[in-house]
C-alpha cells in the first residue's frame, strides 16, 4: 500500500506531460491525446504547481524540458510503460475468457440458447459470444473460435466433431389437428397447409425433397406460409399456421412440453448429414475454449437418440 498518496499527481497530468515532453509541443500533445491545447497547457501548469518547479521552457511553438522536467520524465516513462503492459495483459486475459461461437440460425436459437443459462451458472469465468448465421462464410471467419454447422464432416482446415445427426419429421401444434381433417398417411400431407423455409441452401431438406424421399409426388405440395429462417417456421407451427418439418434435437423441448406433436408418429427421413463442432486446426488453443468444447460434447452425449444415431 502507498505510504503517502498526496505526493502523486493525477494520472492524466502525467500522460499529458509524457506526450508533451516526447513531442516537444503542447499542440502536438493535444492532437495525440485528442484534447484541446488549452487542456494540455492547463494540466502542465497544475503539474508544475504540484511539484513547485518549472518542468518546461516554453518557446513560441515548442517547449523543452528543464532539468526537473527531464528527471520527472525519466521516472514517468518506465512507470507508464509498466502500467500499460499490465493493463494490456489483463485485457488480453479478459478477451481470452470470451469464447466466440458461431452456429446456424436454427442451432443457435433452438439448441444453444436454451442451454446457455446453465452453462453460465456453472462457468462464471467464461463468456460465450454467439454469432447466428446461415452463411458458412460468416461462421468460419478467423475471429470465431468454435462453430456448429451442418454437413458431412469435411471442412478443410478444421477439425470436425460429430454432435448429432439429421432426422426430420412433420410437426404441428395440437390445435392444428383439432381444426383440420385427419392425417391418415404421408400422402395426406399434400392436403394440408405446409410451412416452408425459403433460403439459398438447396442442400437442406424442404417439403418437396422430404416427400420425394417418401415417394410422394412433390408437385402436389400446397404451401401456406413461407419464411426465410427455420426458427420462424417453427414459430409458425407453434402458432397453428400449418405443418412444418421438424429437426430432431432442435424441436425436442417443444415435443416434450406438448406444444408440438408429430402427426405421423415415428415416420421420418434420415439423411447422411449431421451437425458438427468445428475448430480451426491452426488456431491457438485456450483453456476457455476447451471448457466450452467439453460442455458441448457432454450435451451431445446426453441427447435423445433418433433413428441410427
Amino acid at each position: 500500500m502507498l505510504r503517502n498518496r498526496t505526493v502523486l499527481p493525477r494520472l492524466d497530468y502525467l500522460l499529458a506531460f509524457e506526450a508533451a515532453a516526447e513531442l516537444e509541443s503542447f499542440a502536438a500533445a493535444a492532437k495525440a491525446l485528442n484534447v484541446s491545447e488549452t487542456s494540455v497547457s492547463r494540466k502542465m501548469r497544475l503539474l508544475e504547481l504540484h511539484y513547485n518547479c518549472a518542468l518546461f521552457l516554453r518557446g513560441h511553438r515548442s517547449v523543452q524540458l528543464t532539468d526537473h522536467g527531464r528527471r520527472l520524465l525519466n521516472g514517468v516513462v518506465p512507470a507508464l510503460k509498466t502500467i500499460e503492459q499490465v493493463s494490456s495483459d489483463m485485457l488480453r486475459d479478459k478477451q481470452r475468457s470470451t469464447v466466440r461461437m458461431a452456429a446456424t440460425n436454427s442451432v443457435a436459437s433452438l439448441w444453444l440458447m436454451p442451454r446457455l443459462r446453465k452453462f453460465h451458472q456453472a462457468n462464471k469465468n467464461v463468456t460465450i459470444s454467439l454469432l447466428s448465421s446461415d452463411l458458412d462464410s460468416e461462421c468460419l471467419t478467423e475471429d470465431v473460435d468454435l462453430a456448429i454447422l451442418r454437413g458431412d464432416g469435411d471442412w478443410p482446415g478444421f477439425s470436425a466433431t460429430y454432435l448429432f445427426g439429421e432426422t426430420v419429421f412433420p410437426i404441428c401444434a395440437p390445435g392444428y389437428l383439432d381444426n383440420h381433417i385427419r392425417i391418415e398417411g404421408v400422402e395426406a400431407l399434400t392436403d394440408h397447409s405446409l410451412i416452408e423455409v425459403s433460403n439459398n441452401h438447396t442442400e437442406w431438406l424442404n417439403w418437396k425433397t422430404w416427400l420425394s424421399h417418401k415417394q410422394v409426388d412433390p408437385d402436389r405440395v400446397r404451401h401456406s406460409t413461407f419464411v426465410n429462417t427455420y426458427p420462424l417456421a417453427l414459430q409458425a407451427a407453434l402458432d397453428g399456421l400449418g405443418i412444418a418439418l421438424g429437426w430432431g434435437h432442435l424441436v425436442d423441448r417443444h415435443l416434450r412440453s406438448g406444444n408440438l406433436v408429430r402427426p405421423l408418429g415415428a415416420n421420418h427421413v434420415r439423411t447422411n448429414s449431421g451437425y458438427f463442432l468445428l475448430r480451426r486446426q491452426d488456431a491457438e488453443r485456450h483453456a476457455e475454449s476447451d471448457v466450452v468444447v467439453e460442455w458441448l460434447l457432454k450435451e451431445s452425449a446426453a441427447r435423445q437418440r433418433y433413428a441410427a444415431e
